[in-house]
């Protein structure tokens, strides 16, 4: 076991970064780039929902290869590898309009993605190891703020400029955000290099304990298929309703504030729980949320949605994180993350082509909304009945 590094916030505000190339610009930037280029391109929703089920289909690539590397790569080469590649996949989505050049980019840009995602938890679950509760808030601040930084910046920038140089600019769009990444490449691979995580070549004999943990598993799998549907299409339901550049920006940018400040809501119960609760309770929050856009469609509604929704969607991954941290020696730590990224990401490339698929036949998006979040309801159900694991 490595000591940990000297600098340790600073080490994680690189990780953060990294999950916000990952997370908030590489899969979330989408959706406030989808209702322009679904204009310009003349898309149906079931084809605009199709582009992040590509970039979730190259997450179960990613997520596949990255479970099989764990054990020969040190994690720290693949985030930095992940980080390199996300963003230059990032930089040529902007350069095409084609659909097949397009799906070619989401594809790359998830199967890079989920190294430096599968990693960057493993990674920051080796900060403060001989503290519960601070390692707890720095996994909780990998997700949440890592995350929410990308959605604040996407949603400060994207609309406006749309809203201001017309649909057509939506290429920009893909421009600003692959330079912006470059910016944080710097931070991020001097993070992954502080922590020297040993090749995982020697594990414990005995297979991860999967049946005792499918409660979990499935909770998570639900999560992958409703999450992505709000993060998708909610800007297409607001330009659906006539909503405003002015709004959607503020509804985006107080979905990403919430999200940053997320794990101060749920750290206690995530140093506390050693069960499926804290899934449980962030799956029933994150389906309020996908609810509320369609049942109060104004906009106090969806700035609720974005507050509820907000505060608990990144804690999902960091729900997880903890439950392997609480119950696995740190020999299962990444394999086990690593299967439940396999999990999450089959889950959800069914996600937002299914939405799209409905809101095509019904001719209304928000179709697709209440059907993810009746699959987080229940999903929510399911990982209530995960119990610790037992010891050894």
């Amino acid at each position: 076991m490595t000591a940990s590094p000297s600098r340790p916030w600073l080490v994680l505000v690189g990780l953060a970064l990294g999950m916000c190339v990952t997370n908030g610009f590489a899969r979330f930037a989408y959706g406030l780039l989808l209702p322009a280029m679904r204009s310009e391109l003349g898309w149906t929703y079931a084809q605009a929902g199709w582009l992040n089920t590509a970039n979730a289909i190259g997450y179960i690539i990613g997520a596949v290869l990255t479970m099989g590397l764990i054990t020969r790569v040190a994690p720290s080469r693949l985030f930095g590898f992940g980080m390199i590649t996300t963003t230059a996949a990032l930089l040529a989505t902007g350069l095409h309009e084609a659909l097949w050049w397009q799906t070619l980019w989401r594809v790359a840009a998830g199967v890079f993605g989920a190294m430096s995602f599968s990693t960057s938890g493993a990674l920051a679950a080796q900060l403060f190891r001989d503290d519960a509760r601070r390692n707890a808030l720095a996994i909780a601040l990998l997700f949440g703020f890592g995350g929410g930084l990308g959605i604040v910046l996407a949603g400060a920038a994207l609309p406006l400029m749309l809203d201001r140089l017309g649909p057509a600019s939506w290429a920009w769009g893909w421009i600003v955000i692959g330079l912006a990444c470059v910016t944080f490449l710097p931070l991020s691979l001097w993070s992954a290099r502080q922590l020297h995580a040993p090749v995982q070549k020697t594990t414990d004999p005995r297979p991860l304990p999967t049946r005792a943990m499918l409660a979990e598993y499935a909770g998570y799998a639900s999560f992958g298929l409703g999450y992505i549907v709000y993060m998708t299409f909610l800007s297409a339901w607001m330009t659906a309703q006539n909503a405003g550049a002015g709004l959607i920006a503020a509804v985006w940018i107080m979905l990403g504030l919430c999200q940053s400040v997320s794990p101060f809501v749920w750290r206690p119960v995530f140093a506390r729980f050693a069960s499926g609760l804290p899934l449980a309770m962030i799956l029933g929050c994150i389906a309020a949320g996908s609810a509320l856009p369609v049942l109060v469609p104004n906009a106090p509604g969806l700035i609720l949605s974005a507050v509820v929704f907000g505060l608990s969607v990144f804690m999902a991954p960091g729900a997880v994180t903890t439950f392997v941290r609480h119950n696995l020696p740190l020999q299962g730590w990444g394999p086990a993350i690593s299967r439940f990224t396999v999990v999450f990401a089959i889950s959800q490339t069914i996600g937002p082509f299914a939405a799209g698929w409905l809101g095509d036949r019904s001719g209304d998006i928000g179709d697709g909304l209440l059907a993810a979040a009746a699959a987080l309801a229940l999903g929510a159900c399911l990982a209530a009945l995960q119990r610790p694991l037992p010891p050894g």
